[in-house]
């Protein structure tokens, strides 16, 4: 079986297809807001119209393949940003008419941990998923991923970009400030918010963002970065502790942070627990997570989808 999947939650419009096996292309263009700017959704829709044909192409290309080897389609319709899903699930229904073919509803987060899960082979992992628009520590239980504490605002992801956006960094904002904090190991107090185990980015970026102009921004990021990171791994170590999970799966888009993987594998650590982490390209969005995921569930393959921008993780019912 072929599953071709279809990514536009947010920036990223990407095409990936799967078989039985293994996943067999990955192709994705990135939309890059002007300087200064954060993710306008009507120009992110805009730019996934434009390349959608394009990117479907070159992934079909990838395998030597035609439109009609494809036997089934996967979309991430949800949680995401309306008008971008909206292109996606547009596509996903274009080539559901044409090939006549059921399409496969696919939670976006969901597509990133069981990408990361096939890549290390992590079998019953807690789980640390950090993107753009998502913190959440989470485990599967009961046929489903029971949440143990997240974001109560903004995710850490973009929180990163609120901050070089304020600084006057390129989008995406997260690498800079990466790069800027290895240039510096002076500490500014900034606030740290854990809420039991929920965490709030807002004041944190606030704060950070008015210092800025007071100190060197290598000093600024390197502190923002460790109080986010510190407040990050301090609820999941708590949840490690309390689950007793023998791996950890670090995912998502900041996962690409290289101190957070060094925080969290020290952790990891003296827990007595395995550390994983996917290779680069399946860590920030892409088709390839979505094609996988939608072969895994394959058996929820439907005639007609729509959109879902607020489907929570643990809204997914699985099928373990």
């Amino acid at each position: 079986m072929n599953c071709l999947g279809i990514e536009s939650t947010a920036h990223t419009l990407g095409i990936g297809i799967a078989n039985q096996e293994d996943i067999i292309a990955n192709e994705k263009d990135v939309y890059k807001p002007e300087e200064g700017k954060g993710i306008i959704p009507r120009e992110a829709a805009e730019h996934h119209k434009e390349v959608k044909k394009e990117v479907l192409k070159k992934a079909l290309k990838e395998d030597e393949m035609e439109k009609e080897d494809i036997d089934i389609i996967a979309v991430a319709n949800g949680p995401g940003l309306p008008p971008c899903l909206l292109q996606g699930v547009g596509l996903a229904r274009e080539l559901s008419k044409e090939l006549e073919i059921k399409i496969v509803p696919v939670n976006h987060c969901i597509a990133h941990i069981e990408v990361a899960k096939k890549e290390t082979n992590a079998e019953d992992p807690l789980v640390q998923y950090v993107s753009g628009g998502n913190t959440q520590i989470l485990s599967h239980a009961d046929g489903r991923y029971r949440i143990y504490g997240e974001t109560l605002d903004i995710g850490i992801g973009n929180a990163f970009d609120k901050l070089a956006r304020s600084m006057g960094l390129e989008m995406p904002g997260g690498p800079k400030i990466m790069k800027l904090a290895e240039k510096s190991n002076k500490y500014i107090e900034l606030p740290y918010t854990v809420k039991g185990m929920d965490l709030s980015f807002s004041g944190l970026v606030t704060q950070a963002s008015k210092k800025h102009e007071e100190h060197e921004k290598e000093h600024i990021a390197n502190s923002f970065q460790e109080t986010a990171l510190s407040m990050l791994v301090e609820v999941t170590e708590r949840a490690l502790a309390h689950t007793k999970k023998e791996e950890l799966l670090l995912t998502g888009g900041v996962a690409l942070n290289k101190r957070l993987r060094e925080m969290d594998g020290k952790m990891a650590e003296e827990h007595e627990a395995s550390f994983h982490v996917p290779q680069n390209e399946y860590c920030g969005d892409n088709g390839a997570m979505i094609a996988y995921t939608g072969r895994l569930y394959r058996e929820k393959a439907e005639k007609e989808i729509d959109i879902k921008p607020r489907w929570r993780t643990n809204q997914y019912k699985t099928n373990k």
